[in-house]
């Protein structure tokens, strides 16, 4: 079986190469998809429709044309990997793990023990909490290889 594991958070650091790489080096069945990482292009998706003056209606659109990658690739993931990190808030990371409670798809949330207490609900739907992209590594190469 080759696994379609959906990569969803943070953008601002190499976490998603790491289990790439990992995951290559260790020989694992796996496509790895994720939502656009380009910050500006992805703002920018609702312009595509027309600019917008007003900021919220900006927000609304390229938010409405981004969720058609992004729902189709929760849809058709067999685990995701939600990643926080400290630096920002990444609101759209937790409505992701919501929608993967919602379709019952397991996720792996990825992240520091300093931000446990707001991500709890997050978390307790969560499979499993990891602190480094090596423990999904560990977790990816556990459920896929060990019979």
């Amino acid at each position: 079986m080759n696994w379609n594991i959906y990569l969803s958070g943070e953008i601002h650091t190499d976490w998603r190469q790491q289990i790439k790489s990992g995951a290559e080096q260790n020989n694992l069945p796996v496509t790895f998809t994720s939502a656009v990482t380009d910050h500006e292009a992805s703002d920018a998706a609702g312009d595509l429709l027309g600019e917008e003056n007003n900021n919220f209606w900006r927000d609304h659109k390229s938010s409405k044309v981004n969720s058609i990658r992004t729902k189709t690739l929760i849809e058709r993931c067999d685990v995701a990997v939600v990643r926080f990190g400290d630096k920002f808030k990444q609101w759209n990371a937790a409505f992701d793990a919501g929608c993967c409670a919602a379709l019952g798809k397991p996720y792996i949330t990825l992240h520091d023990e300093n931000i446990i207490h707001p991500l709890k609900e997050v978390d307790a739907a969560a499979m499993a909490w990891a602190q480094t992209p090596d423990q999904v590594l560990d977790i990816l190469k556990y459920v896929i290889n060990k019979e």
